[in-house]
Parts: structure tokens; C-alpha cells; sequence
């Protein structure tokens, strides 16, 4: 019986540019902007538009957790930790579900108790600073668009800063509203759209991350998929006890029982699995491990 590990062609892995300097700016930009609603939500007594500081100070700390992960990522292994620190990008993807599906209840909250009873608000106001938040959440975004299909943590950033963007666009409809009818109700009104707004683009992070963080198969890739096209491989008489599972948020492992014709010689053998991990590596699977079986060797599993 042989072992064949493949840890070191990451040829497919996707290539991340420029993530650093799209969270530090994000993260700086959504910061002042949170100052600035926070500091006029306040002064109006404006629901929706502390609802939208809450909820985009939740994504400061998202952008900061993610950027604290893919750190932790080019942290190298050692003895103790073999896979150095890569699930941390997972762990992060899953908080900031948590975090941000947290923040809706205190909105939900104080929305439904104002909107029997809603304060008077100056609407131009509101509308200037939503205003302000669609150019600084739009452009945020779009510092996260080249990547965002390569990793969850950047596809998360995108969509949160994507909805934000709405959220920003329905604040400042209502407050030109407010403005020009002064039916105040439609402050905390905006407040509960931006709670079913988190709501729908949090929980498939959140599905997504905890099934990550559980070892579950990463989206995308199927394993009779992956056992249909081994075994379509001249030589491969059968691949079973398959396991899938992320490494991280672009990195994806998995381990497998290789069945081959015992009449093959070894250099046949390693062309075979090189052949193999070639397509697991198109299927963005880049740590390979091969438990390599022989047809007349006996096999208790029921796979077989």
C-alpha cells in the first residue's frame, strides 16, 4: 500500500491582489463615515441613520477581522500548528455573520417602538448623509470587485458593502420623503428594511462559514463529481473513501483511496496520479493526499 502526498504545486490556488490596501482603505473610509452618522444620528435623533452607523461599524469590524486573517494566512506552519493559521479566514467569515445578525435584533428592536411614535426629523439632512454613504460604500465595493469570486471573505466585504450601498440609496428616498411630506414614520420604517436587508445577505455567509468551519465540502466542488472524472482515467479501477474539506477561504484539501491495476508499473502509477491531482487542481483542490490501493488486494469498505 502506498501514500502519495502532493502539499506544494499551488499553481491553482487564486492569485489575491492588492487585499491588503482594499482593507486598509475600506476600513478607513467606512470608519469616518461611521463618525459622521454616528455625530449627526445623534444630534436629529434619526433611527435609520444610527441603524446604518450600528450596522456599518458592524462591517468596520468585519473588514478588520478579515484583514487580520488574511495575515494570519501567510503565517508559515510549524510543529504545532501543520496547516500554519489558514482556517482563521473561515473563523473570521463566521463571526462576522454572527456579529452582523446580532446587530439586527437592537435594530428591530427600537424601530418597532418608534414607529407608533416617531420624532419630528429634518429629512434634507438625512438625505445629504445617506448621500455621502452611497459614494463611500460604493467605492468600497468596488475595491473588493476583482476578488470577490475567489475567496468568501472578499465576496462577504463585497456584498456587505454592495447592500450598504442600497441601504444608503432607501435612506436618502426617505429623507427626501421626510423632507417634503414630514411623515416621520418612515425613519424607523427604513430601519426595519435595513434589518431584512442584513438579514438576507447574512445568512448565506453564515451557512456558507459554518459549514466551512465543520470541515463540510466547500461549495462548488461535488464528490461524485470528482469520482466520475478520477475513474474516467485509464488505469484507475475505482477512487472511494473520498473527504473534501477547506483549509481555508481559498485553499481546499482532500484525501482519497486510489484503486489501481496491480500490472501497472510504478512509473505508470505516477503518471496516473499526476494525471489526477491535475484535475482536483482545476476543481480548486490544491493539497492532495492519495492512498494508493491494488485491484487484487482485499477491500473491506462498502465503496468498493
Amino acid at each position: 500500500m502506498e501514500h502519495d502526498h502532493s502539499h506544494h504545486d499551488h499553481s491553482h490556488v487564486p492569485v489575491l491582489t492588492n487585499v491588503n490596501s482594499a482593507f486598509i482603505i475600506g476600513i478607513a473610509l467606512n470608519t469616518l463615515f461611521v463618525l459622521i452618522e454616528a455625530i449627526i444620528g445623534f444630534s436629529i435623533h434619526s433611527l435609520s441613520v444610527l441603524s446604518d452607523a450600528g450596522h456599518n461599524l458592524a462591517d468596520v469590524g468585519s473588514l478588520a477581522l478579515s484583514l487580520l486573517a488574511f495575515r494570519l494566512l501567510k503565517v508559515k506552519s510549524n510543529k504545532k500548528y501543520t496547516y500554519g493559521y489558514r482556517k482563521t479566514t473561515i473563523l473570521a467569515a463566521l463571526f462576522n455573520a454572527m456579529i452582523l445578525l446580532l446587530s439586527v435584533g437592537a435594530i428591530a428592536y427600537e424601530a418597532f417602538a418608534r414607529i407608533s411614535h416617531p420624532p419630528a426629523l429634518p429629512g434634507k439632512t438625512i438625505a445629504i448623509v445617506a448621500g455621502i454613504g452611497i459614494v463611500i460604500n460604493f467605492a468600497t465595493a468596488i475595491l473588493f470587485l476583482k476578488n470577490k469570486e475567489h475567496d468568501l471573505n472578499i465576496k462577504s466585504a463585497y456584498l456587505h458593502m454592495m447592500a450598504d450601498a442600497l441601504v444608503s440609496a432607501g435612506i436618502m428616498v426617505g429623507g427626501i420623503i421626510i423632507y417634503y411630506t414630514q411623515l416621520y414614520w418612515i425613519d424607523p420604517l427604513l430601519s426595519i428594511i435595513i434589518v431584512i436587508v442584513i438579514l438576507i445577505g447574512t445568512w448565506g455567509l453564515l451557512k456558507e462559514s459554518l459549514k466551512l468551519s465543520l470541515d463540510g465540502v466547500p461549495r462548488n466542488i461535488d464528490i461524485q463529481d470528482i469520482k466520475d472524472k478520477a475513474e474516467k482515467i485509464e488505469g484507475i479501477k475505482n477512487l472511494h473513501h473520498i473527504h473534501v474539506w477547506a483549509m481555508s477561504t481559498t485553499e481546499n484539501a482532500l484525501t482519497a483511496h486510489l484503486v489501481v491495476d496491480k500490472s501497472k508499473e510504478p512509473d505508470e502509477i505516477t503518471a496516473i496520479k499526476n494525471d489526477l491531482k491535475h484535475k482536483l487542481q482545476h476543481m480548486n483542490i490544491q493539497h492532495i493526499t492519495l492512498e494508493t490501493e491494488f485491484t487484487n488486494e482485499p477491500c473491506k469498505k462498502p465503496e468498493c
